[in-house]
């Protein structure tokens, strides 16, 4: 079967004054549908660059990123940010809700964006997603008015909104205590075994011993 994702010689530099930088060299990574794929690696070693390149977040400097058969290379800023909508949920570890939004509103922001927003329908699948994160009794609240670990699954329902087949999640329970950092990433199995591809970046070892797959990045290369 054909990979999901395919990164073909992936490399990354970045300037730094006279000073050129590899970030990545030449990373070659497949991902199969429904994989739940651990990223691991210390600070610095291209964790995050590397599921930017993923994500079309950042351009390469050379090689290919295939998902679901788009070249994303070769995209342009504006079809990037459709594509990214439409296909790949995105969770951070540091929220990035809207703070003057309500939970439910943030979560249909993404609809919106996307021109998929129809006013019964879009509100019904947030409310849903909000009450699949246990969240129902917030709906209304500004990000400011819950937990951290509320405000993470809040941000996972708006990685779902447009039911995309790929969620990518950079250092997801960085941020949060280990208690709630397990419930973050049962929530995240839980999606796996509905179908969902994952890609999470992530440091905690004794989390990444419990995906389908772990690779390592040090110094920008892969090894498995």
């Amino acid at each position: 079967m054909q990979p999901l994702i395919q990164m073909k010689n992936v490399v990354k530099t970045f300037h730094s004054g006279d000073k050129l930088s590899m970030a990545l060299k030449g990373i070659n990574l497949e991902v199969a549908s429904g994989e739940f794929l651990a990223i691991i690696g210390k600070s610095g070693a291209g964790k995050t660059t590397l599921i930017n390149m993923l994500t079309g977040v950042d351009s390469l400097t050379s090689g290919e990123v295939w998902v679901q058969g788009t070249a994303v290379h070769q995209l342009n800023e504006n079809q990037l940010a459709l594509w990214r909508g439409r296909n790949i949920g995105i969770v951070y570890q540091s929220f990035y809700l809207m703070p003057t939004l309500s939970l439910l509103q943030n979560v249909l922001l993404p609809m919106d964006l996307c021109d998929q927003y129809q006013r019964r329908s879009s509100t019904q699948h947030a409310l849903d997603l909000l009450e699949q994160m246990e969240l129902s009794e917030h709906v209304h609240k500004l990000p400011s008015g819950v937990s951290g670990g509320q405000q993470q699954r809040a941000a996972i329902a708006r990685a779902l909104a447009n039911d995309p087949s790929i969620i990518v999640a950079d250092e997801p329970t960085g941020r949060l205590d280990s208690t709630t950092a397990e419930t973050i990433f049962q929530v995240f199995l839980s999606l796996s075994m509905q179908g969902k591809t994952i890609v999470m970046v992530t440091h905690d070892q004794n989390l990444a011993g419990r995906v389908s797959r772990v690779v390592r990045i040090t110094d920008g290369e892969l090894s498995q």
